[in-house]
Order: structure tokens, then sequence, then C-alpha cells
């Protein structure tokens, strides 16, 4: 991480108006029973780093559980900075059985101004989640752009196939996804139909490389 946010921000500084994030995911620590303190220690192992090195703001994503996410979150914003949240699940939910608008309230009353979903599938089951967070945070009462953000970086690949777990249950993963990899044109039409419903933090994930990303400011940058 110490190396990481180095040659990130060489990077960034090469640019205008870049940011640099620390991000922090799921341990192996809660998915084996671990407690609340034991986590929340892996997590500040690596948030004491990200502080030390001035990013701009915290991610904690790729969770398949609201729990161990809110825990990430009480320790991201330890580090004084703005905090953004993904949980890696689809549209029915987390492993637990919480619903995405749950997760998604759940997450911004943790104290994460950016919530959404990232990873395990591809751009549009991605939105559907996404459409369900932005149901339940109305229903809640937030301000979609004001009180918090929405936020989706999925993967480049097609899952319209997948479980509730996605892309890692599929029979072509992990070494053969090349056919279902996502085109220019679905780029395109993801950026266009995520900036419609409202997302303001436009991404990807697994899968995706330069060309893709380059599609999405084709499509809705300046």
């Amino acid at each position: 991480n110490e190396k990481a946010c180095q040659i990130a921000r060489e990077v960034a500084n090469e640019g205008e108006n870049v940011m640099v994030t620390g991000g922090i995911c799921q341990t192996p620590s809660y998915l084996s029973g671990g407690t609340k303190e034991t986590c929340q220690k892996v997590f500040m192992e690596q948030v004491e780093i990200f502080k030390e090195n001035g990013v701009d703001f915290m991610l904690a994503e790729y969770f398949e559980h609201v729990e161990e996410c809110e825990w990430a979150i009480e320790c991201c914003l330890k580090a004084g900075k703005t905090v953004a949240a993904n949980m890696c699940i689809g549209p029915e939910g987390d492993l637990h059985g919480h619903s995405c608008g749950e997760c998604a309230v759940r997450m911004a009353k943790a104290g994460a101004k950016i919530v959404g979903i990232n990873c395990h599938f591809d751009p549009f089951v991605c939105l559907e989640g996404i459409k369900k967070m932005k149901a339940g945070l109305e229903e809640a009462g937030y301000v979609i752009g004001k009180d918090v953000h929405l936020m989706v970086q999925p993967l480049a690949y097609m899952t319209p196939d997948a479980a509730k777990q996605g892309f890692i249950d599929l029979p072509e993963f992990p070494f053969a996804l090349e056919p279902r990899v996502c085109t220019r044109y679905d780029m395109h039409r993801y950026a266009r139909e995520a900036h419609t419903l409202g997302v303001g933090y436009i991404g990807g994930c697994c899968g995706f490389e330069p060309y893709h990303i380059r599609a999405l400011s084709e499509e809705i940058g300046r």
C-alpha cells in the first residue's frame, strides 16, 4: 500500500485535477467468523498507511456482507477523508439476504457519502442493483446527488447467466472469460444509462482495459 500510494501520486501529478484514493476490501477474518475488533484491526493497519500518504478520499469496496462494509466505513472515516463504499453484490442483495436498498441505506448511515456496487456482475446487471439502491435511499429520505452520491464499477465481462455470487461461479472463471468481454459499444451504452440513472461516479473493475475507460469518457466526458 505504501508503494502503491507513491506510484499513484506520481502518475496523478502528471495530470490536472486527478485524485488518488486508498482502498480496503473484505477480510479473511470476517469470512472465518472473526469479531468486529479483529476485522477492524486489519482495516486500520491499511488505513493508517493511506492517511500518512495523504490520499484524497477512501474507498471501502468488494464487500459481500453489509455488516463488514459498515465496519470498514467506520475505519475509513478515521482517515479524516470522504468515504466511498461499494458492495460486490447483484440485484438480489448481499450474501446474508439484505436487499440492495437496505445495503445502500446502511452504508450511508455508517458515513459513506458515495455508495454503490463493484465487481461480480456486468454493467447492466450492476445497474439493476443500483436502481434498487437508489430507490431504497430515496425511500429513506436521502436526496441523490446531495445527501449521498451513487457509484458503480462493474466487470467488463457479460454475466446475464451468473448466479448470486456473479462471475466467480461461471464455468469460464477465471481463465476463459475472453468471449464475454464487453465491446466499446457496450461501454457507451453503460455510461449513458448510468449517467441517466443519476450515477455520479462511473468506472470499472475486473476486465476493464484503458480502451473501456476511454469509451466511457467519449460517451459522457467533455
